[in-house]
Protein backbone atom coordinates (compact mmCIF):
# COMPACT_ATOMS: atom_id res chain seq x y z
CA UNK A 1 0.00 0.00 0.00
CA UNK A 2 1.54 3.08 -0.93
CA UNK A 3 1.88 5.95 1.27
CA UNK A 4 -1.24 8.30 0.03
CA UNK A 5 -3.34 4.93 0.13
CA UNK A 6 -2.19 4.19 3.60
CA UNK A 7 -3.33 7.40 4.80
CA UNK A 8 -6.79 6.80 3.09
CA UNK A 9 -7.20 3.89 5.22
CA UNK A 10 -5.71 5.47 8.22
CA UNK A 11 -8.43 8.41 8.10
CA UNK A 12 -11.13 5.72 7.86
CA UNK A 13 -10.30 3.82 10.60
CA UNK A 14 -9.68 6.38 13.55
CA UNK A 15 -8.99 5.65 17.06
CA UNK A 16 -11.24 7.08 19.84
CA UNK A 17 -8.44 9.68 20.48
CA UNK A 18 -8.36 10.80 16.89
CA UNK A 19 -12.04 11.09 16.25
CA UNK A 20 -12.35 12.94 19.34
CA UNK A 21 -10.15 15.69 18.66
CA UNK A 22 -10.82 15.73 15.36
CA UNK A 23 -14.08 16.74 16.38
CA UNK A 24 -12.79 20.04 17.73
CA UNK A 25 -10.74 20.98 14.90
CA UNK A 26 -12.46 20.10 12.03
CA UNK A 27 -14.38 22.79 9.68
CA UNK A 28 -12.40 25.25 10.93
CA UNK A 29 -14.23 25.03 14.29
CA UNK A 30 -10.50 25.75 16.43
CA UNK A 31 -9.55 29.32 16.01
CA UNK A 32 -11.12 29.52 12.14
CA UNK A 33 -8.07 27.55 11.57
CA UNK A 34 -8.48 24.85 8.59
CA UNK A 35 -6.81 21.09 9.88
CA UNK A 36 -6.18 18.05 7.69
CA UNK A 37 -5.90 14.59 9.48
CA UNK A 38 -3.75 11.71 8.11
CA UNK A 39 -1.90 13.52 5.60
CA UNK A 40 1.19 12.71 4.17
CA UNK A 41 4.24 15.30 4.65
CA UNK A 42 6.99 14.09 2.78
CA UNK A 43 7.73 10.07 3.99
CA UNK A 44 5.49 10.39 6.68
CA UNK A 45 1.86 10.79 7.22
CA UNK A 46 1.18 13.09 10.23
CA UNK A 47 -2.03 12.52 12.24
CA UNK A 48 -3.19 16.74 12.27
CA UNK A 49 -1.85 19.67 10.72
CA UNK A 50 -2.47 23.03 10.08
CA UNK A 51 -0.85 24.30 6.93
CA UNK A 52 -0.77 27.88 7.31
CA UNK A 53 0.96 27.44 10.97
CA UNK A 54 3.43 25.02 10.40
CA UNK A 55 1.88 23.05 13.57
CA UNK A 56 1.25 19.05 13.47
CA UNK A 57 -0.33 17.15 16.12
CA UNK A 58 0.76 13.85 16.98
CA UNK A 59 -1.79 11.49 19.37
CA UNK A 60 0.54 8.58 20.60
CA UNK A 61 -0.53 5.09 21.86
CA UNK A 62 1.18 2.87 24.63
CA UNK A 63 3.34 1.47 21.28
CA UNK A 64 5.29 4.97 20.91
CA UNK A 65 7.18 4.21 24.73
CA UNK A 66 8.99 1.95 23.31
CA UNK A 67 9.48 3.71 19.77
CA UNK A 68 10.62 7.15 21.18
CA UNK A 69 13.61 7.14 19.35
CA UNK A 70 11.78 6.30 16.10
CA UNK A 71 9.69 9.60 17.09
CA UNK A 72 12.76 11.66 17.60
CA UNK A 73 13.93 11.24 13.87
CA UNK A 74 10.40 11.62 12.70
CA UNK A 75 9.83 14.92 14.51
CA UNK A 76 13.61 16.05 13.19
CA UNK A 77 12.92 15.64 9.57
CA UNK A 78 9.15 17.67 9.89
CA UNK A 79 10.99 20.27 12.11
CA UNK A 80 13.70 20.39 9.52
CA UNK A 81 10.51 21.49 7.18
CA UNK A 82 9.72 24.27 9.48
CA UNK A 83 6.64 22.06 11.21
CA UNK A 84 6.27 22.90 14.99
CA UNK A 85 5.17 19.17 16.37
CA UNK A 86 2.87 18.63 19.45
CA UNK A 87 2.64 15.59 21.00
CA UNK A 88 -0.43 13.96 23.36
CA UNK A 89 -0.80 10.77 24.84
CA UNK A 90 -4.38 9.03 23.81
CA UNK A 91 -5.66 9.26 27.10
CA UNK A 92 -4.84 13.08 27.33
CA UNK A 93 -7.25 13.61 24.78
CA UNK A 94 -9.87 10.94 26.13
CA UNK A 95 -9.89 12.51 29.43
CA UNK A 96 -7.98 16.21 29.30
CA UNK A 97 -9.43 17.93 26.30
CA UNK A 98 -9.53 21.47 27.44
CA UNK A 99 -6.24 21.00 28.40
CA UNK A 100 -4.95 19.39 25.09
CA UNK A 101 -6.86 22.16 23.44
CA UNK A 102 -5.74 24.72 25.35
CA UNK A 103 -2.09 23.50 25.11
CA UNK A 104 -2.62 23.76 20.60
CA UNK A 105 -4.23 27.15 20.84
CA UNK A 106 -1.16 28.71 23.53
CA UNK A 107 1.55 27.04 20.65
CA UNK A 108 -0.88 29.24 17.46
CA UNK A 109 -1.50 32.12 19.72
CA UNK A 110 1.18 33.11 22.45
CA UNK A 111 0.18 35.21 25.37
CA UNK A 112 0.69 39.21 23.75
CA UNK A 113 3.41 40.26 25.46
CA UNK A 114 2.34 42.88 28.39
CA UNK A 115 2.04 46.50 26.93
CA UNK A 116 5.09 49.06 27.66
Amino acid sequence: MGLRENAKHLRTHMTDAEARLWYHLRGHRFMGLKFKRQKPIGRYIVDFVCLECFLIIELDGGQHAEQWQVDQVRDGYLQERGYRVLRFWNHQVLGEMAAVLERIRLSIDPLPSPLP
